[in-house]
């Protein structure tokens, strides 16, 4: 079984109903207490505020409402379904008729290891363009660049695919630039051991493996919870054998309306934390440790340089005891 998940507080969007077109996908929408209380749509597995109380998951009280992290409700019921793949994606990614994955097991063009953070996206456009996420004081270093990668027999357990018209950049080129984006179409790009891009939950699969890596931040700030969630991620993906991988947009993102000044705001840890968080996890990873263990000793760290605080902790907590159940 594969799942979609989304989480929304709309009527069905075409992003919704597009989705749930998709065959051999099982989609999963997780609404809040602001989502219309008539919600349905066919074909689409509806969790409203109630039903995701009724569940029992002990996720469900730790987590605030009206928050984009009561998108792991989704998670875990997919999960409980038996899911072996996990689609997170948003309700303003309307997927091209093209959209699909890569294998997570393959030969696929690999970067070099070890090269810290690079800009993935150029590799997939001549625009001067970033993730959000992206460690600012990087972005015209000549070594952050993305170079041609040699293929590699590789296991991916995470694929990030991009998103043309208005992709996941940071409010600093939206401020500045805001000039739309149509990748390239390229080769999927894995990156190897060691080299780091921000991701984000917009369209990206996990493997079932790495299911507890779905984990969403719920007491940072919103602009920051996929990031920081993607920067844990990735050394306990490599302590697990497994790599992060991208590919050319598959969606296209009709963007819900935003505050520019206000996303800056909530991106202010993205730019000032990054190599830190980064740094902080890579030194608590162990190749011996399962990944569950691995996912906690890394919050521990976060909450030790207080990047985290003890409600993360509690959150954290009761998703490791909802997976184990």
């Amino acid at each position: 079984m594969k799942c979609i998940v989304i989480t929304t507080i709309f009527p069905p969007t075409r992003a919704v109903r597009d989705f749930a077109k998709c065959e051999g996908w099982n989609l999963i929408v997780a609404g809040d207490r602001k989502t219309p209380a008539d919600w349905e749509h066919q074909n689409v597995q509806f969790l409203s505020a109630s039903a995701q109380e009724e569940r029992g998951f002990r996720l469900s009280t730790a987590l605030p409402w009206n928050h984009y992290c009561r998108k792991m409700i989704g998670y875990l019921e997919a999960i409980s379904l038996g899911a072996e793949q996990i689609v997170d994606t948003d309700d303003d990614n309307i997927p091209k008729e093209t959209w699909s994955f890569p294998p997570s097991e393959g030969e696929f063009e690999t970067t070099p290891p070890d090269r810290g953070f690079i800009n993935v996206y150029r590799a997939f456009t001549t625009m001067p363009i970033w993730p959000r996420g992206f460690p600012l004081e990087r972005i015209q270093l000549p070594e952050a660049q993305p170079t041609r990668g040699e293929r590699q027999q590789v296991r991916v357990g995470i694929w990030q695919g991009l998103a043309d018209g208005d992709p996941d950049v940071d409010a600093i080129y939206r401020l500045t630039n805001n000039e739309p984006c149509h990748f390239d179409e390229r080769a999927p790009l894995v990156l190897g051991r060691g080299t780091w891009c921000p991701f984000n939950s917009q369209n990206t699969l996990f493997v079932r493996e790495l299911f507890p890596l779905l984990y969403l931040p719920a007491f940072v700030t919103f602009r920051f919870t996929d990031i920081l969630r993607g920067l844990v991620a990735q050394p306990i993906a490599w302590a697990a054998g497994y790599h992060l991988g991208f590919t050319s947009a598959t969606v296209v993102q009709e963007r819900n309306p935003h505050d520019y000044l206000k996303d800056f705001e909530s991106e202010i840890p993205c730019y000032l934390l990054a190599q830190r968080v980064a740094d902080t996890v890579a030194g608590v990873m162990s190749a011996s440790a399962s990944v569950t263990a691995n996912l906690a000793n890394a919050y521990d760290a976060l909450r030790a340089i207080e990047v985290v605080q003890d409600e993360e902790l509690r959150a954290l907590s009761a998703w490791l005891e909802d997976l184990r159940a």
